[in-house]
């Protein structure tokens, strides 16, 4: 028996083997989910399908590692180590860094992290006069917080403030010019956050140059914990699969970790 096919079920056999069309699992915690992708990984490596041709989005890079490493096992190591897997966030950084010119990006933008995020939305904050003594104004970390959530849920402002940070809304406007301004920053420091990359994975796989190429760069991708996956990330989902490019799906729709990100809007 191939060591992919060990210690399956019927169900997590048929997903493993499972040929053609999109592929969504829906299962609970603790029901195997996590080996079915690993095993999957390895089947399509055995088949023939080029490791570098197959790309594993996962919701942490130790979940990657812990798939591709499982994967690792059943078959060659090296090929699985030459699987595209990560973070959306990681891979979109791998992609831009290698196509970025197609959407503006220059070779050497620096990607920031959270905390520098809300450093550079702080910075815009005080430069505007909404700092002072006395105002009632989102602080710095709120502010990074609305900003995230409305690239990912790609909502407007107005209502990702009523929804979700109703005491800010009387603040619209100007939360509004701050976020002006911290775009304005970002271009003249040549930086890019954590939802940039998203938001520029998503033009290179929708509109841009080499969207036909980025369709094609893969022929399987394989989502993690999908349940997690926001409305920015669904659109880059279908940027990626615009061609042949088969798409499989595992997640528990009773549990959405990144809620913060928007996810399962």
């Amino acid at each position: 028996m191939f060591g992919w096919l060990e210690d399956l079920n019927p169900a997590q056999e048929a997903a493993v083997l499972h040929e053609g069309g999109p592929l969504l699992v829906v299962a609970g915690a603790g029901t195997g989910k996590t080996k079915m992708l690993s095993c999957r990984v390895a089947r399509l490596i055995a088949d023939g399908t080029p490791p570098d041709r197959i790309l594993l989005l996962t919701f942490s890079r130790r979940a990657a590692r812990e798939m591709l490493t499982r994967a690792a096992r059943m078959g060659p190591s090296k090929a699985a180590g030459r699987v595209w897997g990560g973070t959306f966030h990681a891979m979109a950084h791998r992609l831009l860094r290698r196509y970025g010119r197609h959407v503006g990006l220059g070779d050497g933008f620096t990607v920031i992290d959270q905390a520098d995020t809300s450093d550079l939305l702080g910075l815009a904050r005080l430069d505007l006069g909404f700092a002072e003594r006395g105002r009632r104004f989102p602080k710095k970390e709120t502010l990074a917080s609305i900003y995230s959530r409305t690239v990912n849920a790609q909502e407007p402002l107005k209502q990702v403030l009523n929804r979700h940070f109703p005491w800010c809304s009387e603040d619209y406007d100007d939360i509004g010019k701050v976020f002006d301004a911290y775009l304005v920053r970002k271009r003249a420091q040549n930086v890019l956050d954590f939802d940039d990359l998203l938001l520029y994975w998503r033009v290179l796989a929708t509109t841009s140059s080499v969207a036909g190429t980025i369709a094609e760069r893969f022929d399987h991708v394989l989502v993690d914990e999908y349940q997690d996956t926001n409305a920015l990330q669904a659109d880059i989902l279908v940027g990626l699969c615009a061609g042949s490019t088969s798409i499989s799906a595992v997640g528990d729709d009773a549990q959405a970790i990144y809620s913060f990100r928007a996810a399962g809007t």
